[in-house]
Order: structure tokens, then C-alpha cells, then sequence
């Protein structure tokens, strides 16, 4: 049977923000400061109204008004008691058998805004914020192209969640242009490097978790205790220069390749959104040491798309299909092991998965792959072809979960390429 769940605010059945799913995000409506709301339909809510009439008094809360702020850092770091008691509260204003604020007419109509009517912004002040390169899938094909099929994999690869630290003031919101990077590479038959914009410019096809409350500096989160400490996910395109990145990146890793820009979704989902699909985690072998080892651990069921839009296309065109559960490490095991040494993470943090690819081509998540390093262009419905992306390519993510009669979506995050 569908879900008896349902909202007095019409929600289209494709709709990614049924009440099933309530995202929170930042908005910033036609007039005053940006502040907290979450999606439904295709309308925000504003939390900062209902806030100021009173609806988020209790003792979760610890006394603060977090909703009229510019970003969801102290709403974060509030922890799970405050995220929960939030959405039990909204489900309920917003339900169809709720008359508290269906039959208000004074407070609808300062409370709700139409999504084409705001500006949405960064959901949080992003202090720091680690990559991770999670997908077996991904790795393998990418090992394969350096090394060969025999050793593909690093030796430490099933050990550890392998990752770097990224640049979080590049960080932008879906929406904002990228420009091609300038830098150093080398071509394979030159002696010197040369410096100009990269000519392998690629997207990656990511999802990335904001840290909540954290944990103090020296004292590791176990991994039995990282739900508490997730607040939501959303879509990341981690932008790629990868021949920066080829002659840059021995020996420590991705620098000037990927610190330009990175994007990410506006709707934060909530892992208690996600909960129906959830996911036992694969068994890993070898089995990893105990600190990465979790009872009940798991992976969520959330299909994802890359679509490519050049700029004579008329519409996108789909060019990847893959699903969150191909990742190899879960979520609780990159924040368990990022802090096993006493890093200390804190509210806004976010932590990526790196690129998430599947075990067939076209669930490959970068061009990277899909061309096989510009081996084999994509060809594209307009009979135009791709090794890289080019000037005035548009490049949109999206996913979702499929529950029964409903989505639980995280919209999209999209960015056009802009010259050098």
C-alpha cells in the first residue's frame, strides 16, 4: 500500500520533497536576510515564522533560536534529539488531517514561499571538507588505466578509506558557473610542462554528508556512535582538471586539480528521510580492523544521474545511471576512521564519497571513464561528441529514492563551463 502520509500542500507524485522527505536548506526570499526552511512540493517553508510563533520551544532546542540564522551550523550542532523533534513537528503541521496551519490563512501566507521565488544558498559556513574515493568501481577502472587489471588497487585500498582534504571556500551552490582552470601539465611526448587551461576538464559524480554536533579535538568518534553525528547528504560534482591532476599529483595527491570549485545540492536530506532506504552494508574482504567494524552498518538504495547539456542541445541527455550502494566504504566508516587519530570535526563539515560508479559503462560516474581517457567519445544525440566536457557544457546531477507512491529526492546540483 502507498504511504498514508500526506501533506495539505499539493505534491506532484515525481515531486523529489514530498512530506515523506522535508529537506532543509537556506533560502533567501524575494525581500530580508536569508534564514533556515525546508522544501515541500514546490514550496519552502520558512522555519523562522513558525520558530517566532512558538513551535520549536522544547527542551531539544536548549532555549536557542537556530531558523532565522544564515546557515543550519547551530541547527546542526543541536544533534539528533533537536533534527528529530523538528521533523516530527513539521510532518505534523504539515499534514492533511492537521488544520494548525492548513487553516491559518495568516500564517500560510507568511510561511510559505514558491521555490521560483527565492534564491537558494549555501545550507551551511563549510569549515572543512574531506574527499573521500570510496567506490571499488571507480578505483578499479582508474587503477586499470594507470597500472593495469593486476594491480588496479593500491595495497591499502581494502584496508582504509582512502581520502584527502579538499578546499571548502571553492564550495558553491548549484547554480553557480565554473570556470576552466589554468595549470601546469605535461604532455606525454614534451620534456617541460606547459601552463595553460586544462583541456581535460571532467565532473564527478558524488554525494557528501554534513557533520552535526562533532567531536572534541583527541577523542575519535566510534564508529557505533557516527549516525549520531551525520545531519544529512547531499549531491556533489567534485569539478576535475584531470591533466593538472596527472602531472600534479605524485606524491600528495590532488591539489591545484580540484581546489577551483565544487559544487553541491541545496536540500540537505535527512538520514531519517533516507531510513526506508537503507541498506545492509556488503560484506568486505579482507574484514577490516575493528575500529571500522559496525554491528548493524549499512548503505542507502539512491539512484543517481549525470545529465550533459551542450550548448546547442535543446534538453539534457543522460549520460550516467548508478546508485549510492556501489560505494565500498560506508559513510560511518569514512567519519569513524577521518577521526580515529583525534581529528576533531565540527557543525558544517562535509565529507564526500568520491566518485560513485557502478559495474557497467554507462553507470561509470566521470568522463574519466566513459571515454577511457578520451579513448572512446561519447556520442551524443545531436551527433555532437565528448572526451572532456567543453565551454558552455551544462553538467546536472541528480537522485533519488523510490518509495512507494513517493520520492524521497535531493533535487539537483548543476553547473555550466565557462573559458578559461
Amino acid at each position: 500500500m502507498p504511504d498514508p502520509l500526506r501533506s495539505f500542500i499539493e505534491v506532484a507524485p515525481d515531486s523529489h520533497f514530498p512530506i515523506q522527505n522535508l529537506p532543509f536548506g537556506v533560502f533567501k526570499p524575494a525581500s530580508g536576510a536569508a534564514r533556515v526552511g525546508v522544501a515541500i512540493g514546490d514550496q519552502v517553508l520558512d522555519l523562522s515564522v513558525l520558530e517566532q510563533n512558538g513551535q520549536f520551544a522544547s527542551s531539544e532546542f536548549k532555549g536557542q533560536r537556530v531558523f532565522s540564522d544564515q546557515s543550519l551550523n547551530r541547527f546542526m550542532s543541536l544533534g539528533q534529539p533537536a533534527w528529530r523533534q523538528t521533523r516530527a513537528v513539521l510532518q505534523h503541521l504539515l499534514a492533511a488531517n492537521t488544520s494548525n496551519l492548513r487553516d491559518n490563512t495568516h500564517l500560510r501566507a507568511q510561511a510559505f514561499h514558491a521555490q521560483r521565488d527565492v534564491v537558494m544558498q549555501l545550507p551551511a559556513r563549510i569549515g572543512d571538507y574531506t574527499d573521500f574515493y570510496s567506490s571499488y568501481h571507480h578505483s578499479h577502472n582508474v587503477g586499470t588505466m594507470l597500472r593495469g587489471p593486476e594491480n588496479a588497487l593500491m595495497p591499502n585500498w581494502k584496508w582504509l578509506p582512502v581520502g584527502y582534504h579538499g578546499r571548502a571556500s571553492s564550495i558553491v551552490v548549484t547554480g553557480t558557473d565554473v570556470r576552466r582552470p589554468r595549470g601546469q601539465t605535461k604532455p606525454p611526448d614534451a620534456a617541460a610542462p606547459v601552463f595553460g587551461p586544462s583541456r581535460s576538464f571532467d565532473y564527478e559524480l558524488e554525494m557528501a554528508f554534513f557533520i552535526g554536533p562533532g567531536n572534541p579535538l583527541g577523542e575519535p568518534v566510534p564508529i557505533e556512535r557516527a549516525p549520531e553525528q551525520i545531519f544529512g547528504m547531499v549531491l556533489m560534482n567534485d569539478w576535475s582538471a584531470r591533466d593538472v591532476q596527472a602531472w600534479e599529483y605524485q606524491p600528495l595527491g590532488p591539489f591545484l586539480a580540484k581546489n577551483f570549485c565544487t559544487s553541491i545540492s541545496p536540500w540537505v536530506v535527512t538520514m531519517d528521510a533516507l531510513e526506508p532506504f537503507r541498506l545492509a552494508l556488503p560484506p568486505q574482504e579482507p574484514e577490516p580492523l575493528p575500529y571500522l567494524r559496525a554491528q548493524n552498518d549499512s548503505t542507502y538504495n539512491i539512484q543517481l544521474e549525470a545529465r550533459l547539456q551542450t550548448a546547442t542541445m535543446p534538453e539534457p541527455h543522460v549520460i550516467t545511471r548508478t546508485n549510492f550502494r556501489h560505494l565500498y566504504w560506508s559513510i560511518a566508516q569514512q567519519l569513524a576512521h577521518h577521526t580515529v587519530g583525534g581529528c576533531n570535526l565540527q557543525p558544517g563539515d562535509l565529507l564526500a564519497s568520491g566518485t560513485i560508479s557502478g559495474p557497467t559503462e554507462d553507470s561509470r560516474g566521470c568522463m574519466l571513464e566513459l571515454t577511457w581517457r578520451g579513448a572512446n567519445p561519447l556520442t551524443l544525440p545531436n551527433g555532437e561528441s565528448r572526451k572532456w566536457l567543453e565551454d558552455g557544457d551544462t553538467l546536472a546531477i541528480t537522485g533519488w529514492c523510490e518509495g512507494d507512491g513517493y520520492r524521497v529526492g535531493f533535487g539537483e546540483v548543476s553547473g555550466r563551463v565557462l573559458p578559461a
